[in-house]
């Protein structure tokens, strides 16, 4: 899933280029590159899709040359993950009746791939026994209020699901974390292509009538007509409100293998190298005094002066500066709010 447009990484994602083509921990790599690498060693290359919107298809051809222009699903509108996974089910139901699916965001950081291929293995393999849902739950550290959670019904390696919580206030985060039956919702998801298909036309009729239409015209003059129905006529909605919190075959497999969705500023912060004065910044052009606990983020070449900043997020770019307390980064999205008004698109 490659379709979203990172808006909490502003000024560096945008919407012509958003998060998952950066390379915002300054690995080498791409969000999406890393993740292509991530799983290439156990899925083949011509069996890879990427759903994404339509204007990001150059893009992702460019950062992943493996594959081929129609391994592309292209969205004309975002709408949400149910509309983007069914998407792609029909396609491989299409393709292969009695083909496994794996379906990962493509925006997330996991240090530790090896731990996490046996797992998705471990997954694959329970998927093919069983007509469950497979999704898989990470060992929660904090009581996180940005991560939806996943109640368990005991302790062996594969569970039954209890329920989902999405995006608990933090009095409640602190009572999951105590209580030991709660896990972080990754937002990967393990099944065969029929039960996932089955799942859409018990608890989302109406997606599974449109993208049955969409299914038929694959590969026909018809196909770009009928994605662009299903889109403008589905309702947005996650997989996890759609199916995942309705259905009766929900299991998780539980790990621990360096897993964040890093999502905002804040959380390159927790993984970016630092400082002795606890700074994440360029290791060149960046010249700090008296400041501590703060993330820089600058333009290749870039000379910065900074004196007298604690906690904060400096972020620059050509056309963009963005100064703004570590706290206060969950206003982000209202800077660009307020940015897109008084000048339009050029800047967002």
């Amino acid at each position: 899933m490659a379709g979203g447009v990172g808006a909490r990484f502003w000024p560096r994602s945008r919407r012509m280029m958003p998060k998952q083509f950066l390379d915002i921990l300054g690995t080498g790599r791409s969000f999406i590159r890393q993740t292509y690498e991530r799983f290439a060693p156990m899925v083949p290359a011509e069996n890879f899709l990427v759903v994404t919107n339509q204007n990001y298809k150059d893009l992702v051809l460019q950062h992943l040359p493996e594959l081929r222009p129609e391994q592309v699903l292209c969205e004309p509108i975002g709408r949400n993950t149910a509309p983007c996974i069914a998407y792609a089910a029909y396609t491989l139901l299409k393709q292969d009746p009695e083909a496994e699916m794996i379906v990962t965001p493509s925006d997330h950081l996991i240090l530790d791939e090896e731990s996490f291929r046996k797992i998705i293995s471990e997954c694959l393999d329970f998927a093919a026994e069983h007509d469950a849902l497979m999704t898989v739950g990470i060992k929660p550290t904090r009581p996180d209020t940005g991560y939806g959670y996943i109640q368990v019904s005991d302790d062996q390696p594969v569970s039954k699901v209890k329920c989902f919580t999405e995006k608990p206030n933090l009095e409640l985060a602190q009572t999951f974390l105590q209580c030991g039956e709660f896990f972080w919702n990754s937002g990967i998801f393990i099944c065969k292509v029929r039960t996932i298909i089955e799942a859409f036309g018990k608890y989302l009729p109406e997606h599974d009538a449109l993208f049955r239409g969409v299914m038929r015209a694959l590969g026909t003059e018809a196909e770009n007509n009928a994605v662009n129905m299903a889109f403008s006529e589905c309702r947005s909605i996650s997989i996890d409100y759609g199916v995942m919190e309705k259905a009766d075959n929900v299991y998780v497999r539980c790990g621990d293998f360096g897993w964040s969705d890093v999502g905002t500023w804040g959380s390159v912060y927790q993984h970016a190298r630092k400082d002795r004065y606890a700074n994440a910044a360029p290791a060149e052009g960046c010249y700090l005094y008296d400041t501590r606990s703060s993330i820089i983020s600058l333009p290749e070449g870039k000379v910065a002066v900074i004196s007298g900043l604690k906690e904060y997020i400096v972020v620059d770019t050509d056309d963009v500066l963005m100064i703004c307390p570590r706290a206060e980064e969950q206003n982000i999205k209202k800077f660009i709010d307020e940015v897109k008004f008084h000048t339009g698109e050029k800047h967002v």
